[in-house]
Formats: C-alpha cells, sequence, structure tokens
C-alpha cells in the first residue's frame, strides 16, 4: 500500500511541475520579440508567416531612411521609413522620441503591423553615440547587403 501512495505522489508532483512549466511557458509567448529587418519581414509577409501577421509584436531594426521622417498634426504622432538598403517599410510612431533619434541612425522599433502592412511602433530605441550601432540592426544590415550582393 505504501508503494503505491508514493507513486500516486510522484505523479501528482510531476503533474504539478509540468502544469507550472506549461503555463509559464505560455505567458511569456506574449513577452518575446524577435527582430527582423524589413527584407526578413517582407520575407515572412511572402510566406504569410504568422510571425509578422497583423497584430503580433516584433522588433523591426534598421536605419531611418533621410527624406522620410514626417510629424504629423498631432505634436507627438510621427511617420517614417525603416530601410536595410534591400527593403523599406513604413513606421508610425506617437509619444516622445528619443534624444538622438533622427534621419540616417539606426532604430529598433517595437510594435505590430496594421493590416495595411504599416508597422505601428509603440516603442523606439535609438543609438547613444556615433560608433554604437545595435548588434542586430548591424546584423540585418550586412544580411541585406550579402543579399544584394546575390542579385
Amino acid at each position: 500500500m505504501k508503494k503505491k501512495q508514493r507513486l500516486y505522489f510522484i505523479l501528482f508532483i510531476l503533474a504539478c511541475l509540468s502544469a507550472a512549466v506549461g503555463l509559464s511557458l505560455y505567458a511569456l509567448q506574449d513577452n518575446i520579440a524577435f527582430f527582423y529587418s524589413p527584407m526578413e519581414v517582407a520575407t515572412f509577409q511572402g510566406q504569410h508567416s504568422a510571425l509578422v501577421a497583423p497584430g503580433h509584436r516584433f522588433r523591426l531594426c534598421g536605419l531611418v531612411k533621410k527624406g522620410t521622417l514626417k510629424k504629423r498634426d498631432d505634436a507627438l504622432a510621427i511617420s517614417f521609413v525603416v530601410t536595410d538598403e534591400v527593403k523599406d517599410m513604413n513606421v508610425e510612431y506617437s509619444g516622445v522620441l528619443p534624444d538622438l533619434f533622427r534621419e540616417g541612425q539606426g532604430v529598433v522599433a517595437t510594435g505590430a503591423l496594421n493590416d495595411q502592412g504599416v508597422f505601428i511602433a509603440s516603442e523606439l530605441l535609438a543609438k547613444h553615440d556615433e560608433k554604437y550601432m545595435p548588434p542586430e540592426v548591424a546584423k540585418s544590415l550586412e544580411k541585406a547587403a550579402k543579399e544584394k550582393g546575390k542579385k
């Protein structure tokens, strides 16, 4: 009888641990945001991937294209284009801009695509000095340059 009780206790503990791990992973699923360049976003859109489906949060990284920064009616609302020198993506943001945000600089925008394919950013991160570029932006630009060289 004691062996059965011990077995039931171990099975109960394993079931509780499995449930805790499953619930933790499910809860973290919405907080994970991946970095994609405009070229990668376009590739995923062509494949109809859920990774860049409208409403799915991810981080868009690249350079703010020169001549595309436009302030909208609302003083805090702006639109601009993020590029990786191969593909461009329209971005809209409403909020306070980072002090060093400007055209031609690296940017990482967190947000999601809307139904029209415009990236609606909820957060912008800009580089902090002239020599620094976020590693994700540098990698995506290198990858885009390689892709451009293949064509």
